[in-house]
């Protein structure tokens, strides 16, 4: 049987040095796109949260509604607003009382909320409730068209975090579709974090990974 000639050694140390060099330069490149995108960190991750948040712009309005949860941002928002003359009335939502509110060891989101705003000097005569114990936001939703269409009112802020403003102004806009009620969405930065250092917080990352998911169970569920 006729073999064909074999490779030299010398031709085969080039092969396996040509060969080792492939793999040395696509390593190369991975580590330099790596470096690269640590290095272009910021930008990247501060346009992924441009593109995500969404924040309406404000006017005058019926009435701030306060959903449940953001005790260190919300309430304050809600106050600045009524300061500055675009509302003259702020919605407490009340939600379902938990096990230790229920014991009255901690006070409810309501009773926390209200006691901030009266901190920061709104009188009791300008804080109204909506809803019944409501669980989440679509409960929430509803609970604040149920007012709405009680009162008669035509707009309505709620101000809400950065990460959370697409899925409460999606929520909105399905539980007053029928309505003809203005909702504004006006997204806040968190105390611990802002759109443009999210990544640098683990409260941010948490925040940010958790509302996707959750816009994307909404989507599905509602």
């Amino acid at each position: 049987m006729c073999q064909g000639p074999r490779p030299t050694p010398v031709a085969g140390r080039r092969f396996l040095r040509t060969r080792r060099g492939r793999v040395a330069l696509v390593a190369a490149l991975i580590v330099l796109s790596g470096i690269v995108a640590w290095i272009e960190r910021a930008p990247l991750l501060r346009s992924a949260a441009d593109a995500w948040t969404i924040s309406d712009p404000l006017a005058s309005a019926d009435a701030v509604a306060i959903f449940g949860g953001g005790l260190n941002d919300r309430p304050f928002a809600a106050a600045a607003y009524y300061q500055e003359g675009l509302a003259k009335t702020l919605l407490l939502s009340v939600n379902r009382m938990e096990s230790a509110a229920q014991l009255g060891a901690v006070p409810t989101d309501t009773e926390a909320n209200h006691a901030v705003l009266r901190r920061l000097g709104i009188p009791d005569s300008a804080i109204d409730n909506f809803g019944t114990g409501s669980l989440n936001t679509h409960e929430e939703a509803l609970a604040l068209r149920a007012w709405a269409d009680r009162t008669g009112a035509k707009s309505i802020i709620v101000p809400t975090e950065i990460f959370s403003a697409r899925r409460v102004r999606w929520m909105l806009d399905r539980a007053f579709a029928a309505d003809d009620v203005k909702i504004m969405v006006p997204a806040l930065d968190p105390p611990d974090y802002r759109r443009d250092d999210w990544w640098q917080n683990d409260e941010g990352i948490i925040a940010f990974q958790n509302e996707v998911l959750k816009y994307l169970y909404y989507r599905l569920r509602y």
